[in-house]
């Protein structure tokens, strides 16, 4: 627990902390030198923190930075405001929070701050502090967990004063907290899906790392708290945009274990397992630790040449982190505008190797989109502009999460195939080539009201080569304005502060660890009153509800059974439809035994019998190459089996926890709710034929409707638009349903266009 400073000493701070731009000059925090101030719209709330040397799952990294160990996140930054005529003000000193040490000692009241962000009004913020660290050598008694606290008082003359939220998950880590439009918080968590301490921590697709389990919603009246994503490698940095979509970056990484892939290939070598990777029986406490590792989906790894071999399978592998939007109850997941990697990387392998409609994408195809990128960070969207969106294409190690500024126009309506990426910084700033046209690195880009751009900038053109003590960064990121060059692209331009250095002594707790020298100036954003936008919906389109209709099924009387039951319902309209664009699976499907087909090229026609669901289960565990089983689960894919869908659905003679694609194509389940879920289509024997390459979550209750699969982004492999047919299989599973609930048929009132 932090104490706030008595009152002679912080009236003391006060005085000190809010100085003119060129007045920093007191130890811990001093000027690197006077310099004429820019002049900005409106103040601008940021981080300070100590530079990290290291760059994997610590502050700086793409992913695995919610930790709050000391080796994860020095201690010593604090949350600084700079005011329109450059002057700052370390907000969190001028509460009481944070060490006061004159020779920089970070000790019980130590603290660490990220994430800003600011409220609709413009008056008070919410942000994530820890708070602690060793009192001396050898201290491991501390146990440390980022919380989410909110700050009011922001004005030049105002005392700040900071309040911890209330009724958020204690024990867990809780990051990048936003406000919701109407005025929940919502945030990243590394709480378990469902609170069980004992799947603590969930670990990546990856490394085996701890990750947080996805975005959550909190009530801090009520204390409600809802799971919105369950996403297996994690969600980053969410945002509220002008359509009231909740766009965020989330890593998906849906491919086999390479750890169990690694220990599976050596024992086929005679050799010691290096990860010890193996599966628990179930989800439960005292599931029992089983002999086998089993994984049924996706298809292998390419690296699994012993599980190819006779097959037509490639191998799959996945890795990226893409924006992604969802609906602030939690539904609607999907990635932004369904873009995907057609319109955004410049190379995709082909899925299968014998058949001519098939083949690896490498740019040969012209797409409307001609700069491709790899990932999206720290997305921000353009305040002038509603539906331009920048972010970061970073590197997944080595540059501490910075990289090239990029942006894209995304409105709801304006589909993939009609999104252009626009490199802002020049495409050599997303590596780390040592060239000329590279200006260093970027992350966190803001843009102010004024249409001004701004950035956290490092002049390091390379990855981070720090050696020595933990803070020995390479890297020094300064908030700088960005500057159109001769090249037609941005670079660094104006620095927002002199610089703040800061002395910097903790316990790690075995070593002393001892810092003097600038901070890293992180997170910016602009504090200033928005509009709320109005909360995104979107309602059944007529041909559901013309199921409905057809069905004598009222569609609140089902959703009061899902949301009873913890379900939702699942629905494509046309499965035998694809995206024109993806040539990386099966091209050309048609409904086992003649039924409808979509038959966009000459060649090979597959049959699809079966929609078979998935299920995220946490139950991988690993020992890490020890004898001891090592804290937390991964999430795999098992075929579903969560009771309450099984017996909703109707019995399918298709694979293990399918159903049945209907005579048109279409597809409908009852699917649970809560949990990262995926699913392929397979033919009467029940093999896969397409595969689903994302995690997707529901919510208790809702009805969510894919027209294709894999979706449009505009036409399908025929050249045809998203399919318009009223779906034979909802309808079957409606009937059914009324059967079985003894639900009264009745004539619902339906929109005049449904005829």
């Amino acid at each position: 627990m932090s104490r706030l400073l008595a009152l002679p000493v912080a009236l003391l701070l006060f005085s000190a902390l809010l100085l003119p731009f060129s007045s920093l000059a007191t130890t811990p925090m001093q000027q690197a030198g006077p310099t004429a101030p820019l002049t900005t719209p409106y103040p601008i709330l940021f981080v300070t923190q100590p530079p990290v040397r290291a760059d994997f799952t610590t502050i700086g990294s793409t992913f695995g930075n919610h930790g709050a160990g000391m080796d994860d996140v020095a201690r010593g930054g604090a949350l600084w405001i700079r005011y329109p005529d450059g002057a700052l003000k370390n907000l969190t000193a001028a509460a009481g929070y944070g060490s006061t040490a004159a020779d920089g000692f970070q000790d019980e009241h130590a603290i660490a701050v990220r994430d800003p962000a600011v409220h609709w009004d413009g008056q008070k913020a919410l942000f994530s502090m820890v708070i602690g660290a060793p009192a001396e050598q050898y201290d491991y008694s501390g146990v440390y967990y980022w919380q989410i606290y909110e700050i009011s008082g922001l004005g030049p003359g105002d005392t700040p004063v900071i309040a911890k939220v209330p009724n958020q998950p204690p024990d867990y880590n809780n990051v990048s907290p936003i406000y919701g439009t109407d005025d929940q918080i919502i945030f990243t968590s590394d709480r378990p899906r469902n609170g069980q301490r004992h799947l603590y921590p969930q670990l990546d697709e990856y490394e085996t790392a701890a990750t947080v389990t996805g975005l959550w919603r909190l009530n801090p009246v009520s204390g409600d708290l809802t799971l919105l994503n369950h996403a297996p490698s994690g969600d980053f940095a969410p945002l509220i945009d002008s359509y009231g979509r909740i766009v965020f970056t989330q890593w998906d990484h849906l491919q086999r274990d390479q750890q169990a892939d690694a220990d599976a290939e050596a024992l086929l070598a005679g050799e010691d397992e290096p990860y010890g990777t193996f599966d628990y029986a179930s989800e439960s406490a005292d599931a029992a630790i089983l002999v086998t590792r089993t994984e049924v989906f996706p298809e292998p790894r390419a690296s699994r040449t012993d599980l190819l071999t006779g097959t037509n399978l490639v191998g799959h592998n996945f890795n990226h982190f893409f924006p992604w939007t969802i609906f602030e109850d939690g539904t609607e997941s999907e990635v932004l505008n369904h873009l995907g990697r057609h319109e955004l990387h410049g190379y995709i392998p082909a899925s299968i190797d014998d058949d001519a409609n098939v083949f690896d994408y490498y740019g040969q195809v012209a797409r409307f989109n001609p700069n491709p990128i790899l990932n999206m960070f720290q997305i921000a969207e353009d305040p002038n502009r509603p539906g331009v969106y920048y972010g970061i294409d970073a590197p997944e190690f080595g540059t501490h999460a910075a990289g090239q500024v990029i942006s894209m126009t995304a409105p709801p309506q304006l589909d993939a195939d009609h999104i252009r990426v626009n490199y802002v910084t020049h495409r050599a700033t997303a590596s780390t080539e040592d060239v000329p046209a590279n200006s260093g690195h970027y992350r966190d880009p803001l843009v102010l009201s004024d249409g001004a751009l701004v950035a956290a900038h490092t002049d390091d053109r390379g990855e981070e080569a720090g050696t020595g003590g933990p803070l020995n960064s390479t890297y020094a990121f300064r908030l700088t304005t960005l500057a159109l060059t001769g090249n037609g692209f941005y670079a660094a331009d104006a620095p927002l502060t002199p610089g703040i250095t800061a002395t910097i002594r903790y316990w790690s707790p075995d070593v002393l660890v001892e810092f003097t020298g600038p901070l890293w100036e992180l997170n910016p954003v602009e504090v200033r009153a928005r509009l709320r936008p109005a909360p995104a919906v979107r309602p059944l389109a007529p041909q559901e509800l013309a199921a409905f209709q057809q069905a004598g099924v009222d569609p609140a009387d089902l959703r009061a059974y899902l949301i009873a039951n913890d379900l939702a319902l699942a629905v494509v309209r046309d499965a035998t439809t694809r995206d024109d664009f993806d040539q990386q699976q099966p091209f050309n499907l048609r409904v086992a035994g003649g039924g409808h087909q979509t038959v966009g090229a000459a060649g090979a026609v597959y049959e699809i019998a079966a929609l078979q669901i998935f299920q995220g289960d946490q139950v991988r565990g690993w020992r890490g190459g020890g004898s001891e089983v090592r804290p937390g689960r991964r999430v795999l894919a098992r075929t579903l089996h969560d009771a309450a869908a099984l017996t909703a659905n109707p019995n399918a003679s298709g694979p293990p926890g399918s159903v049945a694609v209907a005579a048109d194509g279409s597809v409908a389940a009852f699917v649970p709710a809560g949990r990262a879920l995926t699913w392929q289509l397979t033919d009467a024997q029940g093999v896969g034929v397409v595969r689903e390459r994302y995690w997707l979550t529901f919510q208790p209750g809702e009805m969510r409707v894919c027209g294709s699969c894999h979706g449009l982004s505009e036409l399908d492999q025929a050249g045809q638009g998203a399919p318009q047919n009223t779906p034979s299989a909802l309808v079957t599973l409606l009937e059914q349903w009324a059967a079985e609930n003894q639900t009264p048929a009745r004539s619902l009132y339906l929109p005049a266009v449904v005829k």
